[in-house]
């Protein structure tokens, strides 16, 4: 894992700049970000994916 210290306003770029991670704000213990990335790329918060996957393998058990 690579950890980087940013501060507002301050972008990280990944891939030839295919995705970017700006740092927006920082309040207290959270911060807020922003991704851009392309269509195909899903960008997703843990509690959101982890649901999708529990639904997929849901579906997967009912489908056999």
């Amino acid at each position: 894992m690579l950890i980087l210290t940013r501060k507002p306003g301050e972008r990280i770029i990944i891939n030839d700049n295919e995705v970017v991670i700006s740092v927006l704000e920082i309040n207290r213990n959270q911060a807020k970000i922003g991704i851009k990335a392309p269509e195909h790329i899903q960008v997703h918060r843990e509690e959101v994916f982890d649901r999708i996957k529990k639904g997929e393998e849901n579906d997967q058990q009912y489908n056999v």
